[in-house]
C-alpha cells in the first residue's frame, strides 16, 4: 500500500512539473507571436504632431488636418480619436490605410466660451503597437 502511494505521489509530482513545462513553453510562444506581431505591426508616423494656430478671437473655429505615413509592414486601423472636451472633434479615416499609404485625421476646435493659452491633445486608438498616440491643438484665445 505505501509503494502505491509513494507512486501515485510521484506521478502527481512529476505531471505538475511537465504542467509547469508546457505553461512556461505555451507562454514564451505567446511572447514570440507578440513579438513578431510587433514587428509586423502598422507603425503611424505623423509629418506634425502640435499644431500651433496662433491667437484667434473668442468664437472662432479652428481647423487642421494632421497628415500621416503608415510606415509599417501591415494596413492600419484607426479606431477611434477623442479629444478631452466637446469643443475638439477630430474626424478618423474610416478605410485601413495600407503601407506606404497617406491618411489624414481632421480636427476642428470650436473657441466658444474659451479664452487664454490652449492646449488640447487628442488621442488615436489603432492597431499599432503602443495602440495609443497622441496629437496636440494648442494656441491662445484673446476676447
Amino acid at each position: 500500500m505505501k509503494k502505491y502511494i509513494l507512486l501515485v505521489a510521484g506521478a502527481i509530482i512529476i505531471s505538475s512539473c511537465n504542467s509547469n513545462t508546457s505553461k512556461q513553453a505555451s507562454e514564451q510562444a505567446d511572447s514570440a507571436n507578440v513579438a513578431v506581431n510587433a514587428e509586423e505591426a502598422p507603425v503611424i508616423k505623423f509629418k506634425q504632431d502640435v499644431y500651433d494656430f496662433g491667437k484667434i478671437q473668442e468664437g472662432q473655429k479652428v481647423s487642421f488636418d494632421f497628415e500621416f505615413v503608415n510606415e509599417g509592414k501591415s494596413p492600419l486601423i484607426i479606431s477611434d480619436a477623442s479629444a478631452t472636451c466637446g469643443c475638439t472633434v477630430p474626424e478618423v479615416p474610416q478605410e485601413p490605410i495600407l503601407p506606404g499609404k497617406e491618411g489624414k485625421i481632421r480636427v476642428v476646435f470650436n473657441s466658444t466660451g474659451k479664452s487664454g493659452l490652449q492646449d488640447k491633445p487628442i488621442t488615436i486608438r489603432a492597431n499599432t503597437v503602443p495602440a495609443e498616440t497622441v496629437v496636440r491643438l494648442i494656441g491662445e484665445i484673446v476676447k
